[in-house]
């Protein structure tokens, strides 16, 4: 009988992949109907932001080792999201920016890649060709991800300078100087971030030719 942890992870991989395929699907279908890339965030925004807030749970899966992923990347991966997003909720004026397009669509596909992979190989089985993309697809969608969620954060400094929304950091840092300082280090928290995908790559399609050779 499977275990009650191995069969809580498969419900929440396929939950997750079948949520992504609707987000993916409505901002594919907003571009489609409109012509335009500018209605992702009013078609897809709410149900991505729920998605994001629940993926902090693996975060905790990491943590008490229910999953063999740890915490830093998982973290990494998940704060840079949530501040994306929390940005783009509180910054009505770029929500309309091809920047979110972009981002949600880059998004998207890698998840619904990545939570299928999860689900099979909880289940016992995994098919080579969906570990095969969920280890070589990042190579194309993470570069626009990260774009995205630059540009957009760069789009959003004058209206959050303006605004009162955003809190104040200790000694007096202010959110608009926070985000300027993020946006240096942004690009290179990104490539640590890629280069940790590329070391899990060779990790995981590296070992079948080692195999074959024995």
């Amino acid at each position: 009988m499977p275990k009650l942890s191995n069969l809580y992870l498969l419900a929440y991989n396929s939950l997750q992949a079948v949520a992504w395929a609707v987000c993916l699907a409505l901002s594919l279908s907003s571009f489609v109907s409109t012509k335009a890339v500018n209605g992702a965030y009013a078609s897809a925004g709410d149900l991505i932001y729920f998605l994001q807030l629940v993926q902090f749970l693996e975060v905790i899966h990491g943590a008490i080792g229910l999953v063999p992923s740890g915490v830093v990347f998982p973290l990494m991966q998940w704060a840079g999201r949530a501040h994306f997003l929390f940005v783009l909720r509180q910054t009505h004026e770029v929500q309309e920016s091809p920047s979110v397009f972009i981002t949600f669509v880059a998004w998207s596909l890698s998840e619904v890649i990545r939570y299928p992979h999860y689900a099979f190989n909880c289940m016992g089985s995994c098919p080579s060709w969906i570990t095969y993309l969920r280890y070589t697809a990042f190579i194309v969608l993470y570069p626009p991800g990260m774009a995205g969620e630059t540009w957009l954060m760069y789009q959003a400094l004058p209206f959050v300078k303006k605004t009162s929304v955003f809190p104040n950091f200790f000694a007096g840092l202010s959110y608009y100087n926070f985000l300027r300082v993020l946006l240096v280090c942004y690009p290179f928290l990104c490539l640590k971030l890629y280069l940790h995908m590329f070391k899990q790559r060779r990790s995981k399609l590296g070992e079948h030719p080692k195999k074959k050779k024995r």
